[in-house]
């Protein structure tokens, strides 16, 4: 049997995918970014391998994607990680929808039609609202551990509004909350509704929703306060964090690595 894999390096996190001929994931990894992203890519993909037990890694078909698709040697081709999110989530739901990912260090919307093209997309990096920074800085500031954002909303007994987007200003909004005697789990409840708040106001909510990325990955309570706001069922991947990568794998399989975008 052959294996193919995708990699996807983004500026946070860098994940890698090995799919099989079935196109079932049979090993996947991920590592931190870190500031030498070819090591990274390196250590992600040797981590998958492990995971299937490949004894030929030599042998697997790379596509790279993501910022930092260029920075793998041993990738066969690259492909941009708006079409690889597409791809991937296209496999799972193979119909008109508008995809969300929400990662790290960026926010994007993808609009892909009933044939799986996609017709548009629109991205958040001019700043960290409605991103997975957002969050990190949020927590920091409330001294409270990163993987308990999600418990805490789940918990949050009232809806408090964060008005702001700007990291910097959400941070001086959220020490005049805790003046007042507002309980945490309500604040970061109001931190979630935020982020959701970003991303409706990046693009229109056609078809049906999917939503994937690492923030989605980590609080699954984001997705389900997000279809209470649109009305309607958002669906997910299996792994959700693994979108991008698992489109790349695809392209591997359905190219053989020709593909250079």
């Amino acid at each position: 049997m052959d294996y193919y894999a995708g990699i996807d390096i983004g500026a946070s996190t860098t994940k890698a995918v090995i799919i099989d001929d079935n196109r079932e994931i049979i090993g996947h990894a991920v590592v931190d970014s870190g500031a030498d992203f070819e090591k990274a890519g390196k250590q992600a993909f040797d981590s998958a391998c492990e995971m299937c037990h490949c004894d030929n890694p030599d042998e697997i078909i790379v596509t790279s994607t993501g910022y930092g698709r260029n920075n793998v040697p041993f990738a066969k081709g690259t492909m941009t990680e708006i079409s690889c999110h597409a791809t991937g989530s296209y496999h799972y739901f193979p119909f008109t929808q508008t995809l969300i990912d929400i990662g790290g260090q960026d926010s994007k919307t993808i609009k892909i039609n009933e044939s799986g093209k996609r017709t548009n997309f629109k991205m958040n990096r001019k700043c960290a609202a409605g991103t997975g920074a957002f969050l990190e800085e949020i927590a920091i500031r409330l001294k409270i551990p990163l993987e308990q954002l999600n418990e805490l909303a789940e918990k949050a007994e009232k809806t408090i509004p964060i008005g702001s987007y700007c990291t910097v200003f959400t941070g001086t909004e959220i020490l005049a909350r805790i003046r007042e005697g507002v309980a945490v789990a309500d604040i970061v409840k109001g931190i979630f509704i935020s982020v959701i708040k970003r991303v409706l106001e990046m693009d229109t909510m056609d078809g049906n929703i999917v939503m994937s990325g690492g923030v989605i990955a980590h609080n699954p309570y984001l997705v389900k306060m997000f279809e209470e706001r649109i009305g309607q069922k958002v669906y997910v991947p299996p792994h959700p964090q693994l979108t991008g990568a698992f489109g790349a794998a695809l392209y591997s399989i359905n190219g053989k690595g020709g593909f250079n975008a």
